[in-house]
């Protein structure tokens, strides 16, 4: 990874910050987005302890809200003629509905919006790089389908089975890229990183909390769940592979609805026209 540049987002807790430690310690230069500003120094501070003498940065943005997700991509892609690893890891689960305000469900627009913007608006840097793109997803994704007549969960508002659909948008997006970014050097997969210690779920609220903390006793390390992140950025054998889904380092089966090339293609378009492409 020496003298490569990897962005990513979510990197300031958990399997992020693992994540962009281990990167860091192998040689990369690390370009952090971040929402909030103590944690994005603190990790800063690590990545330099990691890789001293090259020039880490921080992006604040909320990337809940279409204007930040914009905004930062092309703030980075101002500043940065090469990008060699875009990892799309930012992701919360919510208790309760909560509408941005761009009128977007937060899970939808936080989980999935800011893969799909981030990724379309740094496209020219990751073409010219022959980059690789890392989507943190989630076997959270089985037992759920897409209800495109209410992607924004208004009829039916339960926080896990919402997450869940989140991480099935992640896994069309992927093989949806990978289909319409074919012919250029760039290659996408996505991952589970198993149920991992993280702070998921502790801003959701309510029952919901408790009963994620107590679940947690039985969850792996960050450093477990950042392993395959870690991989795909890194190693040699993924850059063969392209709109695969990872687990544990190999690539897995998601669900049927993971593998329906229709529902990609419409979670592409509309994703476009939210997001004003």
């Amino acid at each position: 990874m020496r003298g490569k540049t990897v962005v990513i987002t979510g990197g300031t807790s958990c399997i992020g910050q693992v994540a962009a430690e281990k990167l860091a310690a192998m040689g990369a230069r690390m370009i952090v987005i971040a929402r909030d500003q103590v944690r994005g120094d603190q990790t800063l501070a690590r990545l330099r302890q990691a890789n001293p003498g090259v020039a880490h940065s921080l992006h604040l943005a909320d990337l809940s809200r279409l204007s930040e997700m914009k905004r930062v991509a092309r703030a980075i892609a101002a500043a940065e003629p090469r990008i060699d690893v875009l990892i799309n890891n930012a992701g919360a689960l919510f208790g309760s509905r909560q509408v941005t305000e761009d009128g977007l469900e937060k899970t939808f627009a936080l989980n999935h919006m800011s893969y799909f913007v981030v990724t379309q608006e740094l496209r020219e840097r990751l073409v010219a790089s022959g980059a690789r793109v890392v989507n943190t997803a989630s076997d959270a994704h089985k037992g759920e389908k897409l209800d495109f007549n209410d992607l924004q969960s208004a009829k039916n508002y339960r926080g896990f089975s919402v997450y869940g659909k989140s991480k099935l948008c992640n896994i069309l997006f992927t093989a949806e890229m990978a289909r319409r970014w074919a012919g250029t050097p760039v290659t996408v997969n996505c991952l589970h990183p198993g149920f991992v210690d993280t702070r998921f779920g502790d801003e959701s609220g309510g029952m919901f909390s408790k009963v994620v903390r107590v679940a947690k006793t039985f969850a792996i390390s960050p450093e477990k769940g950042a392993e395959t992140i870690v991989y795909l950025a890194s190693a040699d054998e993924p850059a063969k592979s392209n709109g695969l889904y990872f687990y544990k380092c190999r690539p897995a089966t998601p669900t049927t609805e993971a593998r329906d090339p229709e529902a990609a293609r419409q979670l592409w378009e509309i994703s476009e026209k939210i997001a004003g492409n």
